[in-house]
Formats: C-alpha cells, structure tokens, sequence
C-alpha cells in the first residue's frame, strides 16, 4: 500500500485543495449567516440555534451511511450527486421564508454536508503520496480551516450590505464552481472495489483501528468549542470585549505557520512528538485563558493554542486514516469528521453549562484538564504500541 514514489503538488491535488476551500467557503457563510437570519425573522434566538444543530446532527447522521452509498456509486459520481443535491437544496431556501421548511432544507443541506466534506477529504487524501500523508493532510486542513474561518466573516459583512439572500446567491456560485469543477477531479484506481461491495453498514460506518485517534480528536473540539462560543465572553468579563477578536487572527495566523511544519514532521518522525507538544501547547493556552485578566495574557494564550490547534486535527486525521486500508480511507474521513462536529456539539453544550454554573474562568480550567486527559490517553497507548513493537519480529513491525 505504501508507495515512496510520486509527487504531491499535483495538478488534481490542487484542483482538490481549491475546491475544499470554496465549499468550506461557501457552506460556512451560510452556517453564518443561517442563524442570523432565522433569528432576526422569527425574533427568537432559539430558532437560529436551531438551525445550526439541526445542519450538524444531519450532517453526522448521513456521514455513517456514507460507506454504504459507495457500495453502488463511485466517490466521483456520489461527489457530483450530492453537490447538486446541495445546489437544489439552497436554489430551494430562496423561494421561503417558513421556519419549518427552513429547518426540513438545512437537514437536507447537513446530510449532503456530511457527503460531500467526506468525499472531498477521501478523494484527496487518495492523491496524497503515502510517505507525504501527513504534510498533504496538513495543507488540506489548511484549506478547510480558512474556508471556515472566512465563511461567517464574509456572510456577517453581507447581511450588514446587502440582505441575506446574497448570502444564498454567493454560494449557489460557488456550489456550481465546485460542481463543475469537480468533474475534472480524477479518483483513485487502486481502491479494491470488490472489497468496499462486501463491507456491511457497519463495517461501512466505523473502523475500530481508527476510533482512537478519533476519540482523541473529540475531546480535543470539545475544547475548541469552548475556545469559539466563549472567549468573547470571557473576553466582555475582564473588559477587553471589543479586543478578542485579535485572539482568533492569531490563532489563524498559527495555524498558517504550524501546519505545514506539522504535516513534515508527521511524515519525518510520526505523530509522538506532535501530539506531546501539541497538548502541553493546549493545556497551557487554556490555562492562561482561564486567569487571564487582561489582552496581553489572551494574546500569549492565543499563541500557545493556535499551536495545539494547528497539529491536533491534521495530525489525528492523518493517523486515522494511516491506520486503515486505502478502501477504508473514506470510513476513517468520515470517523474524524464526525467527532470533531460531535466534539464541538457537546461541548458548546457541557461547557456552557459550566460557564453559567461557575463562570468562564471555571470552565477555561476543566477544559485545561482535557488536554491532560489527551495527554495520558495517548501515552498510554504509545507505550502499549512500543511494547507491542518490541516483541514482533522486526520484519513484521509497520508504521501505525
């Protein structure tokens, strides 16, 4: 499987990245912009916040039959199918102004999320040279990361202009920029078939050998949820409110930096000594965050976070999917996924609760403990891993 030929700045890997960053783009304005709107509508928050759960229970739901859909489609045509499925489905949200049918479109929209976000990863990670996996998963990651973080930017600026609806308009352009240019995307040919139409639903849906990093990965988002819904909470009870919207450009401009570096070393030295890092690098920024008490302490934590966040979610990602055989990659994309939305769902809700129970800097620690958690979860499982290697024979040891 493991191939040291071929080069990663291909033609199709870019065309890959270009395309992942416009549907981030695009679907991320509208998870902006969604909430927003259905708020100012119905003049009632709860239906905003409806919106976007709705969205990502659909979208983690429909990634668990993904496997099964690609028993009878390939992942090419599955990507177009569910694209334009997308396509209908925001055409659709022009034409209304009911809450009810809002809700039913943004289902539809989450379950061709969930499709499309898993194939886009699939098929990219199959044009990515196994001994570069890391480094190519890295700059895919980075290509999500600024599609999500430009998406509500840019939705928030055009309701503010113009309405809503140009909300809709942008990415019913992009959506069809992707769709056609998706057409050209070239999947792999050495994915065993035959192997995919045996798999059952479950089989499809779950792989054990990749549920650890994946599970890692979760109670890592369940931090970052803390980080995205309250640090402008925080930032509004220690008087700096107006500032903390520095801490995410710096947390960006992080994972600019660290992500390609990551990816390098991934391949180079394994993930050991990134995940290490990384979670001593998360422990301290939370902490910081949780005494802080003034802009110069968010912004140093904002530093050691954006490390932690610029290796945790490639570097998981690219071990999962190591972690199985190339025809098991989609089931190992769509695992990662699916925590990380599930990671961010459960802990917008628990830490919130902690917030409003025993305030921010209460709950900026026990998210702090989280990465301890991470921490010791996977050196347990590193030492069992050497301990493992150590009594096979050398010809039988791989990389894992």
């Amino acid at each position: 499987m493991h191939t040291l030929g071929g080069k990663l700045w291909t033609r199709q890997y870019i065309m890959a990245l270009m395309l992942t960053f416009l549907f981030f783009l695009s679907l991320q304005s509208l998870l902006g912009g969604f909430p927003i709107y259905v708020t100012a509508l119905s003049d009632n928050p709860t239906y905003g916040g409806l919106m976007t759960t709705a969205f990502m229970i659909a979208a983690v739901i429909s990634r668990l039959f993904l496997g099964f859909c690609l028993r009878y489609l390939n992942q090419k045509a599955l990507l177009i199918l569910s694209l334009i499925g997308m396509l209908v489905f925001i055409f659709v949200t022009t034409f209304t102004n009911s809450i009810v049918l809002f809700t039913i479109l943004r289902i539809l929209q989450g379950i061709a999320f969930g499709f499309i976000t898993t194939l886009l990863a699939t098929i990219t990670t199959n044009l990515i040279p196994d001994h570069r996996l890391g480094e190519g998963i890295g700059y895919f990651g980075l290509a999500t990361s600024v599609g999500t973080t430009s998406g509500p930017f840019l939705a928030i600026s055009m309701i503010n202009v113009y309405s809503f609806e140009s909300v809709l308009y942008f990415s019913l352009i992009l959506i069809i920029v992707i769709t056609i240019g998706s057409l050209a995307l070239k999947t792999s040919q050495n994915i065993n078939q035959q192997t995919v139409s045996k798999l059952s639903i479950v089989e499809s849906a779950f792989d054990s050998r990749a549920f650890l990093p994946c599970f890692l990965v979760l109670l890592f988002y369940f931090t970052f949820a803390g980080v995205v819904n309250f640090i402008e909470g925080l930032g509004s009870s220690i008087g700096v409110g107006e500032q903390t919207s520095l801490f995410f450009l710096i947390l960006v401009a992080m994972l600019i930096i660290i992500r390609p570096f990551s990816g390098k070393i991934f391949d180079r030295f394994g993930h050991a000594y990134l995940i290490y890092s990384a979670t001593i690098a998360a422990f301290i920024g939370l902490l910081l965050i949780a005494f802080a008490k003034g802009v110069s302490t968010l912004f140093i934590a904002a530093v050691f976070y954006g490390i932690a966040y610029g290796v945790m979610q490639p570097t998981f990602q690219a071990w999962a999917v190591r972690l199985v055989p190339k025809e098991k990659r989609a089931t190992a994309n769509a695992m990662s996924l699916s925590f990380m939305d599930m990671g961010l769902a459960m802990g917008a809700l628990l830490l919130g609760i902690a917030a409003n129970e025993k305030g921010y800097g209460f709950m900026y620690i026990l998210s702090s403990l989280l990465a301890v958690v991470i921490f010791l979860l996977y050196f347990v499982a590193h030492i069992r891993r050497k301990t493992k290697l150590t009594l096979l024979p050398s010809h039988n040891r791989k990389a894992s």
